[in-house]
């Protein structure tokens, strides 16, 4: 775990995030904490679908949203229980993902994208065609939390996020992972060597759904209601820009960028001398690193406290001088790295 710089600071994120309630046991601390768990496993499952498998999805706040307004609707009006609930939201969201994919990917590039922006829209216009079920612009309230507390509440967020997110890491790291990777940079490839491309993308269709579903039940219950902003448009283009500045593909890079820039937003609100300016300042921060970071901030940072081996392509702390697997001297191939990398 502590051969790399980059496992180091995992481990160490990892410790911070379940000590927060021992060091920092504010509820608003606890409240903003809980909310960036949530929306990282949210970007971790768009990491997945647009990064790995190169299916950019401007409509994911469908699956967010979906998981939400079913856990909700299921919880109030049927009586199941906060956590059978977010379960059975997970599968709806599933199930809408695998319907999504089966009629999107007949399209390509930016069709697709275009065509997935439309389904949340189509989502809110049922939804408000049945107020008295669904409650209309309002949405519903009341519903349980998942824990009597807010300590609880903050630990389900927290631990969900972990399994959700080292989940999608190792599916991701796997041999499923490589054909995602294959079909992303070359489908016709793939297809020629043998590969159900369809198959595959469907298949990650359903798992970002599944894993973006289950975010979406967590947020209903900790807000204790669901409404229409869990589809709303903008909620789909957050989620772009945070795997965008933190990386696409890495799934760490989405995680890094949620908890970067959802508590920045959070305490620059919290000064009325801002205001309006918040957004303003996230949006030239955003734009000042995909500037000189084009390929997002934790590959820009990980290029910089670790070497690729040219021979073995392990990793390697950068202040060695021979390759910790092989023995190949790194040196010659961390300054070719570096000055190949875009400035």
């Amino acid at each position: 775990m502590l051969v790399l710089p980059s496992r180091t600071l995992a481990a160490v994120w990892v410790v911070a995030v379940v000590l927060l309630p021992l060091v920092l046991p504010d509820p608003y601390v606890l409240r903003v904490a809980a909310m960036t768990c949530i929306f990282a496993a949210f970007a971790a499952s768009w990491d997945l679908l647009a990064g790995y498998a190169g299916q950019v999805n401007f409509g994911h706040a469908l699956f967010f949203g979906a998981g939400a307004y079913s856990s909700a609707l299921l919880s109030l009006r049927l009586g199941f229980s906060s956590w059978l609930a977010v379960g059975a939201g997970a599968l709806i969201s599933t199930a809408i993902g695998l319907a999504v994919g089966y009629l999107c990917l007949r399209l390509r590039g930016s069709y697709l994208s275009l065509a997935t922006l439309a389904f949340p829209l189509i989502l809110i216009g049922v939804l408000f065609a049945f107020p008295d079920f669904s409650g209309g612009e309002l949405g519903v309230t009341g519903l349980q939390p998942l824990a009597a507390t807010r300590v609880g509440n903050y630990y389900i967020a927290a631990f969900a996020m972990l399994a959700l997110v080292f989940g999608i890491w190792a599916f991701a790291d796997s041999r499923y992972g490589l054909v995602l990777h294959a079909i992303r940079d070359d489908e016709l490839a793939a297809r020629a060597s043998g590969i159900d491309t369809t198959r595959y993308k469907l298949a990650v269709f359903g798992i970002s759904a599944a894993a973006a579903g289950v975010t979406g039940g967590l947020y209903a219950h900790f807000m204790r209601g669901a409404g229409p902003s869990t589809l709303e448009t903008a909620l789909s283009f957050q989620v772009v820009i945070w795997g965008v500045f933190g990386g696409l593909a890495t799934i760490y890079g989405a995680v890094t960028a949620v908890f970067l820039l959802y508590p920045l937003t959070e305490w620059l609100g919290s000064f009325s001398a801002f205001g309006e300016l918040r957004l303003l300042i996230f949006a030239v921060v955003v734009l000042l690193v995909l500037l000189f970071m084009p390929r997002g901030l934790t590959p820009w940072v990980r290029d910089r406290i670790e070497t690729r081996c040219p021979r073995c392509k392990q990793q390697n702390p950068a202040w060695r001088e021979l390759c910790r697997i092989c023995g190949a001297p790194l040196r010659h191939a961390q300054a070719k790295a570096l000055a190949q990398s875009p400035r």
